[in-house]
């Protein structure tokens, strides 16, 4: 007789035989950086994450630094909005002093600085519109632009989210115009039109004014187009790819690893954080098992790397059970 549960007769055993695992090295935590002073808004869609003004920061770096968290997302929250997104690209925008800031105090912290237009636009929408329609190709400079000022203000690696043809090869030109080639683009290559973003848009106030945003945002049914989008990123010199959202989109992460030999991100978005923390703020289920499920289920589909709302609970847990 095959007995397979001789290697999980117990918990050491268990873990001796383990394929996958995750540690505090692979978490990005995103963080939201309000213009303003003395400010820490809580997202109410979001339990345990707040909008912060760059003069309270610090209590949210310390408790990155304390946990060991290498790598955050910044997203910008700015006092000001209009049709082109202007403060995006502001070279002393929220996100560009927010930049300045955390590497001056915390210098050896991987500050990863998204590139859109959608939390600085009136619309709400992430490229420049007229009649209706959100053009692509107008809306590459500013993309462009936008990644440069990140870059020149100390960000370690820019992350285009904006969904339009062609906006990685028009950042890695205008970054290594700039003298910035080092700089590396993580690129939202398969991000889906998907509900899970809900939460989100509250935290960055960025909710498209009219319509939605299917015509840029990848149609959800489709995995080889996904792939496709994948390819066109990788041609284009993104050097890290990004699956959005997670969960239920494991089988292209899957796909990805086994296709392509380039670092792989999954991005567990704002609507499977919330779906997590409501549920387990019922009773309904433990929110560390839960959790940590869910994690080693995106490495074991090839996630090299999770962005997540969770990082700060994954890092306490991991270090509870190293200690334990």
């Amino acid at each position: 007789m095959i007995r397979r549960r001789r290697l999980r007769s117990t918990p050491g055993m268990r873990a001796l035989v383990r394929e996958t695992s995750i540690g505090v090295n692979d978490l990005i935590y995103p963080l939201f950086v309000q213009e303003g002073k003395d400010i820490k808004n809580p997202v109410p869609s979001m339990p345990g994450i707040y909008q912060y003004s760059i003069d309270r920061l610090d209590e949210e770096l310390d408790r990155i630094r304390e946990a060991g968290i290498k790598a955050v997302l910044l997203f910008g929250v700015p006092e000001h909005k209009d049709e082109c997104g202007s403060e995006a690209y502001n070279e002393h925008g929220i996100i560009q002093e927010a930049i300045r800031y955390i590497k001056k105090v915390f210098p050896e912290l991987v500050v990863i600085a998204d590139i859109c237009l959608c939390e600085y636009t009136s619309h709400g929408h992430c490229g420049l519109i007229k009649d209706g329609e959100i053009l692509n190709d107008e809306t590459l400079p500013l993309l462009a632009k936008t990644a440069v000022t990140c870059a020149r203000a100390g960000a370690d690696m820019v992350a285009p989210s904006n969904m339009m043809d062609g906006h990685v090869a028009a950042i890695r030109e205008a970054l290594d115009e700039a003298g910035l080639a080092t700089t590396p683009i993580m690129a939202y290559s398969a991000k889906m039109a998907s509900g899970y973003y809900g939460p989100f848009r509250d935290a960055a106030h960025s909710a498209p004014g009219f319509g939605d945003r299917k015509t840029y945002q990848m149609d959800y049914h489709n995995g080889r187009e996904a792939m496709r989008d994948i390819w066109d990123d990788i041609d284009e010199g993104a050097d890290i790819i990004i699956v959005k959202p997670a969960l239920a989109y494991l089988d292209i992460l899957k796909t990805a690893s086994m296709e392509t030999n380039m670092p792989l991100c999954a991005y567990n978005v704002s609507g499977e954080y919330s779906i997590v923390k409501a549920a387990a703020a019922n009773g309904w289920v433990d929110e560390k098992k839960l959790v940590m499920e869910n994690m080693i289920g995106m490495k074991r589909a090839g996630a090299h790397m999770i962005i997540t709302y969770h990082a700060l609970d994954v890092a306490k847990w991991l270090k509870e059970d190293y200690n334990h």
